[in-house]
């Protein structure tokens, strides 16, 4: 496992951020730290992501920013330049896999079958995207399927909330979650940042008792 997957697995959540103003980036991307949460995917699933991330990494250089939902090589190509740590995708595209592969960079595809988890490994991929979640069969399937491929791991995403992510952390296969219940669009457009903070420092609480961590 590389040094940056090691590190998301260190944090344990992964908040999936759509944003469609550049402005509200660094503010996010700050209250997230505050949080103790300092990692962030910033999606391409708007035109301002590739800025946003560019201004992350140039501003808040403590915050590990990714990007999400890189489907293409070009957009690869714009999420490495502007300054993305990691890739994930929702999907396995072995074009865009190899790709990535090929120029040292860290991509986490989603797969949420045996048949995509395979074709993953056989690049060099030892951590997927298990997308989404919960809709396609959640822990218990996790479990199943990690069981013949001992060596793969997860990072679910998709229906992951405060209410189960603990259940998810439990399990030793899992690297991190990916989740957006903490800095939604309606709190981030509402600039709403104070809670932000707080839903993150309530979600590492989660994170920490789900792992042992927890001390207090």
């Amino acid at each position: 496992m590389s040094d940056i997957l090691k590190r998301i697995g260190e944090i344990g959540i992964v908040p999936v951020i759509a944003i469609s103003d550049v402005e509200k980036a660094v503010p996010l991307a700050r209250a997230l730290l505050a949080g103790g949460i300092p990692c962030v995917e910033i999606t391409f699933r708007t035109a301002e992501g590739e800025e946003c991330i560019r201004r992350i990494s140039a501003e808040v250089p403590e915050v590990l920013v990714g990007a999400g939902t890189v489907l293409k090589t070009e957009q690869a190509d714009r999420a490495i330049e502007a300054g993305a740590k990691f890739l994930v995708s929702p999907g396995f595209n072995p074009a865009v896999v190899s790709y990535c592969v090929k120029k040292g960079a860290i991509i986490v595809p989603g797969c949420s079958n045996p048949s995509d988890m395979e074709a993953a490994m056989e690049l060099g991929i030892d951590t997927v995207k298990f997308f989404p979640a919960e809709q396609a069969g959640g822990l218990s399937y996790i479990k199943a399927v990690a069981a013949p491929y001992t060596g793969l791991r997860f990072m679910p995403t998709g229906g992951i909330n405060a209410g189960n992510i603990g259940k998810y952390l439990s399990f030793n296969k899992i690297v991190a979650c990916g989740g957006s219940w903490m800095a939604t669009k309606e709190l981030i457009d509402s600039g709403s940042f104070d809670e932000i903070t707080r839903l993150c420092k309530e979600a590492v609480r989660l994170a920490q008792d789900a792992r042992g961590q927890n001390r207090t």
